[in-house]
């Protein structure tokens, strides 16, 4: 793609390609980003990349075979070589389970507009730069000064990224959707390094970050943390901020596919066979769902597989994808479905969609409101490190980081130890004995991955603190 718009790349490909059907996406990135460590910035920079995916397939009677190849810095003359690649890889795999025809324009509409910011299938891609930082870093210089007075140091990062992606397909298919993505992570220390609390926040263009918020927030918990106490291993009433509910619950939608739960490989398959759509998960009516149109969310609203796999299907390429509730109501309601799963499974196509957000209705207290009613239990600030112990009961253990604090008689008297944790998030959302307002947040664990969340707060019955962690 080197020299030439990624559009033109698409369409060259798509020429060059003597297969039965083909489909090829071009995407170009652009990242700007700034770094920052004791009250000071350390680093900036820009960067770019693109990459073409050529999807090649090869029909024979009811089977189909495709082969599928990806480069970074192709240049107009490798096009061919990169389709020829593709065409020689179909031809010599096995059938694929997962063939299907491939979709065709919606509404017999070719070229489109379907980007998010307004801009057609000939239009320049998107980029971000260094500029859409600037009122953030001086804003970040403000709270260096307010956090050096009070003897603290900030740390961390500020990314922001527009990847403009263009799908093109042998049977007509034209789809463009440019997507920017922002995260702050920020950490403060005391200057003895013996305290430290964070704070994260997820943006599109950087226009809603809160620094002095975020600033402020921090320099409470280390506040808090002037009191350690030490406590044992064992359930505790559990107040979840936001971000420590995304990154349960993002793993659960990660685990949610139809065909691995219509294989009896995990917590959503039924005893006996079949999945477990329409059983209660949640002990409150809470409703987990998707929609590429959420405000301050938006996603791509067209499926985007660069290979196939139990959750994805490269012949679902350009598929629309609509508002889809996972679970509905404190019932599970949908699996993430290829059009493949779902005729295996004889439910709805529901494929996966690059947001997620929990909301219950009626829940309106904010975190401060939840803490003020607790008699006695632990808040917590974020977790890390989580990994997958038993997909069948979606046990997942992980560690709490930057601050867990004891809250009594409805204020928070200390802080302490860390913990690692064992706890499954469908058996917590069976255990939800309050949910607050819903509001945007970044994952911790996940966010080089996924960005785009919304949850509340939730207090948990018996969250499992399994044992003691000498994690900082």
């Amino acid at each position: 793609m080197t020299g030439m718009a990624p559009q033109d790349a698409v369409e060259r490909a798509l020429q060059a390609a003597t297969c039965d059907d083909c489909v090829v996406i071009a995407e170009e990135t652009s990242e700007a980003n700034l770094r920052w460590a004791g009250n000071t910035l350390t680093t900036n920079g820009v960067s770019s990349s693109r990459r073409l995916t050529v999807i090649a397939i090869v029909r024979d009677r009811a089977a189909a075979r495709a082969g599928v190849v990806s480069r970074a810095g192709v240049g107009a003359a490798q096009i061919g070589d990169l389709v020829a690649e593709a065409q020689r890889a179909a031809a010599e795999s096995s059938p694929a389970e997962d063939a299907a025809d491939l979709p065709g324009p919606a509404g017999g509409v070719t070229f489109g507009q379907v980007s998010g910011s307004g801009a057609g299938w000939g239009d320049q891609p998107a980029r971000t730069e260094i500029g859409v930082l600037r009122d953030f870093a001086g804003s970040l210089g403000e709270a260096f000064g307010v956090a050096a007075a009070g003897g603290r140091r900030l740390y961390g990062f500020a990314e922001h990224t527009m990847t403009s992606l263009f799908l093109g397909s042998s049977t007509g298919v034209r789809l463009r959707h440019d997507q920017p993505s922002g995260k702050v992570e920020l950490n403060a220390k005391t200057a003895e390094q013996t305290r430290s609390a964070w704070a994260g926040a997820a943006t599109r263009d950087f226009t809603d970050v809160d620094v002095a918020g975020l600033e402020s927030a921090l320099a409470r918990q280390l506040g808090w943390a002037a009191r350690r106490v030490d406590l044992p291993a064992g359930r505790y009433e559990t107040l979840l901020p936001p971000t420590a509910v995304a990154d349960m619950l993002i793993y659960l939608y990660w685990s949610s596919g139809a065909k691995d739960a219509v294989d009896g490989r995990t917590v959503f398959s039924r005893p006996g066979g079949g999945t477990r759509i329409g059983e209660g998960l949640a002990s409150v009516p809470a409703t987990l769902r998707s929609d590429p149109a959420a405000p301050g969310l938006e996603c791509a609203p067209f499926v985007i597989a660069h290979a196939s796999g139990r959750e994805s299907s490269v012949f679902d390429n350009g598929l629309p994808l609509g508002p889809t509730e996972w679970i509905r109501s404190g019932e599970l309601a949908a699996l993430g479905q290829t059009r493949y799963s779902a005729r295996l499974s004889g439910l709805p196509v529901t494929p996966p969609i690059d947001n997620l957000i929990l909301e219950v209705p009626g829940a309106e207290a904010s975190l401060d409101d939840m803490i003020a009613s607790t008699g006695r239990g632990l808040l917590l600030t974020c977790l890390w490190y989580i990994r997958e112990v038993d997909p069948q009961t979606l046990l997942l253990t992980g560690l709490t980081r930057d601050g867990v604090y004891l809250v009594e008689n409805g204020e928070v008297t200390g802080a302490v130890n860390n913990f690692r944790f064992n706890e499954s998030p469908v058996a917590m959302l069976g255990r939800i004995t309050e949910a607050g307002a819903t509001a945007p947040t970044l994952p911790r664990e996940w966010n080089d991955d996924f960005t785009r969340a919304a949850m509340p707060p939730l207090r948990i019955d018996g969250f499992n603190m399994s044992s003691v962690s000498q994690a900082s």
